[in-house]
């Protein structure tokens, strides 16, 4: 190779690599902007002055929101590729962040997480359609790495979150602060994106256009169900393990922040784990043992009332959910006579659907049996989980790394 052409490739590597970095930071921006806002609903609720029931009626706001988006934001992508769309989306999340802190009643709660929601869930979107265009140029799985930079900041939010509440700093000027943070850092990152000529929805002339639905076969309902069980734990811990600390078992605002550190943290190693220990002893026992070890710990945790045992058993949920959803999603992609992009958008889709609508019902639940009682829904789900392990085998049998960046 000339030195003209070698230079040209160090070039083309640079950018790859910062390109990389630019979404893997804004990952990290989405979990910290998110755990930011975790570990305040506390506060949040007794400024409204809402019951459980209640605070889980707003949080279908959210909800709301973001499943309004989602279809949206893939059309916007389609048209205008995911960089100005993951542009768009992160500074308004920055821009929108601190509104729930302000409102003075339920109903403009409600309205206020409806488009925090419609923010959160176009940002969720189009940067994992960013980063698959980043993992298509490396020609190599990367994207459990993005993943595990956003449980990282859903980490670093949390503990400093926690301890800006302990030092008494108000849910909005401490929101403000993180959403100032997050648009700035954007200022930088996103020079660094992919252009949006990367995954623009165009095809060649006279080529056939990738279907946008599939038919679900029993493996893919199986997978769509393992995602939807998950990530209502997910959901579950981010939004009622600092509540279930605090209002349930009485601690400080400080302590009870701890409890989705935990979880995030258990999450963050694994997740940056988990390819090497998911090749070593296969897919099915990591899903049926992960599964297990969520519902066996929290469980425990939940019936001992014990604050440090609640913590422990939120990090048992922690290492058991992390890599399930991204296996469910690997199976999905290849499965057996479906095309990989409807199949995994089906799977994805189910799985956000639980994130979702998972902590809302559980707050319906509460008002019936206590968040103590309600949180066993996520054991019961987990259970089912260990259940369908199978299914992530069932689906088809897994390409090699380079026939599926091929």
């Amino acid at each position: 190779m000339s030195s003209g052409g070698e230079r040209r490739g160090r070039e083309v590597a640079a950018r790859l690599r910062w390109a990389r970095f630019a979404v893997l930071s804004i990952f990290f921006l989405n979990g910290f902007g998110f755990a930011s806002w975790v570990v305040r609903i506390p506060a949040v609720q007794e400024s409204v002055g809402v019951g459980a029931g209640a605070l889980g009626l707003a949080l279908l706001g959210l909800a709301g929101g973001a499943l309004f988006a989602m279809p949206t934001v893939g059309a916007l992508i389609s048209r205008f590729g995911s960089r100005p769309v993951t542009v768009g989306t992160l500074f308004l999340f920055a821009a929108l962040l601190a509104l729930p802190t302000l409102a003075g009643g339920l109903a403009p709660l409600f309205l206020a997480l409806l488009v925090v929601g419609v923010s959160a869930g176009g940002l969720d979107v189009s940067m994992n359609a960013h980063a698959v265009a980043v993992e298509k140029r490396y020609e190599r799985p990367i994207m459990s790495s993005f993943h595990g930079f956003f449980s990282l900041g859903g980490l670093f939010g949390a503990v400093t979150g926690g301890v800006v509440a302990e030092l008494g700093v108000g849910p909005t000027a401490h929101l403000a602060g993180v959403a100032a943070i997050t648009a700035l850092a954007g200022v930088f990152i996103v020079r660094h994106m992919l252009p949006a000529s990367e995954d623009r929805g165009t095809r060649e002339e006279g080529a056939e256009p990738t279907p946008t639905f599939v038919r679900p076969t029993r493996a893919l309902l199986g997978l769509g169900m393992i995602s939807f069980c998950v990530l209502v734990g997910e959901g579950a811990m981010a939004d009622w393990s600092a509540v279930y600390l605090s209002g349930t078992l009485g601690t400080g605002p400080g302590f009870a922040a701890a409890g989705y550190a935990v979880f995030s943290l258990a999450m963050t190693v694994a997740r940056f784990t988990g390819d090497r220990v998911t090749a070593r002893v296969g897919a099915k026992r990591i899903v049926r043992g992960g599964a297990s070890l969520a519902a066996v710990g929290l469980a425990a945790g939940l019936l001992a009332g014990n604050p440090y045992l609640a913590l422990l058993g939120f990090g048992c949920a922690g290492l058991g959910f992390a890599v399930i959803f991204p296996i469910a999603l690997s199976a999905a992609g290849h499965a057996r006579d479906l095309p990989p992009g409807p199949a995994l958008a089906a799977v994805a889709t189910a799985g956000y659907f639980g994130f979702l609508v998972g902590p809302p019902t559980i707050g319906f639940a509460a008002e019936i049996v206590g968040l103590g009682g309600a949180l066993f829904i996520v054991v019961a789900l987990s259970a089912t989980v260990s259940l369908l392990a199978g299914t992530v085998e069932k689906s088809g049998k897994k390409k090699p790394a380079s026939e599926a960046a091929a």
